[in-house]
């Protein structure tokens, strides 16, 4: 399926996900675009560049075009005469605040996607979704992706908006659309230390006392944009992919941060019990601070289960050889202190 000279547009590509997959895409001979909002920043996927070999040079290949993906007239210019779309864009916030905003970023948003690949006939789009959008409860099995969707009361706001935006995907293809879904577990390797699921980093250097008793599934974001990229390339379409290279306790994920930050790992283990006493004092806290909390009930309890993830699926269809988790924190805390000592020194 493969072509040569195809254009790619990539959204979400101020991002962590999107900046690592524009590198990975700017290596081949293929036009590249990627839809940035007005008032956003390239500073981020500019720093990721920075930390590839031949990076800088890459990074001028790429062609920013405004848009936002809540607003349809903006993807239609940007949708023009391309041939494949990664939809990376979206918001993860499990702060029921943003309830509203991340259903009207994440699920209308896609729909506006869907609906103006449709119009442009392109040719392929990869959806870059998310483990919280699968099926899953509290036992011992191994989700699959076909582990029945679980709509109950203790489903977050942010994976109910992924659920929902998949629907609009499984629905662009019912109407025509080829499309993949992705839906990677927790997403390590450098970014933005101060957001997401990178700030572990910066939080386990800063001083971590505590660690929860659950397990999760963990990919190199590296490897999810390789994976995406496989995809794209083959003849696979109609389907969607959990991309988790291993599942891992939170102990043994803090404690390899710690030893490879040079400090000292979290020593207490933090029960459900203190886990649902300090996201309630936090709440309390943000509304008299206006600040948003840094852990919310849904990540509380998260944190206190044990999830495992096949990736079955994703090995059979790619052969894909996934780093380990070990791996991928060894060079990320690389980065983190060589950009810590870089900034003291300035």
């Amino acid at each position: 399926m493969e072509q040569v000279n195809k254009k790619i547009l990539v959204t979400g590509g101020t991002g962590f996900v999107g900046g690592h997959l524009l590198y990975h895409l700017a290596k081949s001979e293929n036009s590249l675009f990627a839809l940035k909002r007005k008032n956003s920043s390239t500073r981020l996927a500019q720093k990721i560049f920075s930390w590839y070999p031949d990076g800088i040079d890459l990074f001028n290949k790429i062609k920013w075009i405004e848009g936002d993906i809540t607003d349809k007239t903006s993807l239609e210019k940007a949708f023009e005469n391309k041939n494949q779309i990664y939809h990376a864009a979206g918001l993860v916030s499990f702060s029921p605040s943003d309830r509203d905003t991340v259903m009207e970023i994440n699920a209308d948003g896609t729909r506006n996607v869907v609906n103006t690949a449709l119009e442009f006939n392109i040719n392929k789009l990869c959806y870059v979704s998310s483990i919280a959008a699968i099926g899953r409860d509290d036992s011992t099995e191994h989700v699959t992706e076909e582990t029945p969707w679980n709509n109950n009361a203790k489903i977050s706001g942010y994976a109910r908006s992924k659920y929902e935006a998949e629907r609009e995907v499984w629905r662009g293809i019912a109407e025509g659309l080829k499309a993949v879904i992705v839906n990677p577990s927790i997403i390590l390797g450098p970014g933005n230390w101060n957001s997401g699921s990178v700030k572990m980093f910066q939080t386990v250097y800063k001083g971590l006392k505590y660690y929860t008793s659950g397990t999760n599934g963990y990919i190199d974001v590296n490897d999810l944009t390789k994976v995406m990229i496989e995809l794209m390339n083959s003849e696979i379409s109609d389907e969607r992919f959990i991309v988790n290279s291993e599942n891992v306790s939170y102990k043994h994920l803090f404690t390899k941060m710690a030893k490879e930050l040079k400090v000292e790992p979290p020593q207490k283990l933090a029960g459900k019990f203190m886990s649902e006493l300090v996201w309630r004092i936090l709440k309390i806290q943000g509304v008299l601070t206006g600040k948003k909390p840094l852990i919310t009930k849904e990540t509380a309890r998260t944190a206190n289960t044990d999830y495992f993830y096949s990736n079955e699926k994703i090995r059979k269809a790619t052969c894909f050889d996934f780093m380990p988790v070990d791996k991928t924190i060894e060079y990320t805390a690389r980065i983190y202190l060589k950009e810590l000592n870089t900034h003291i020194q300035e």
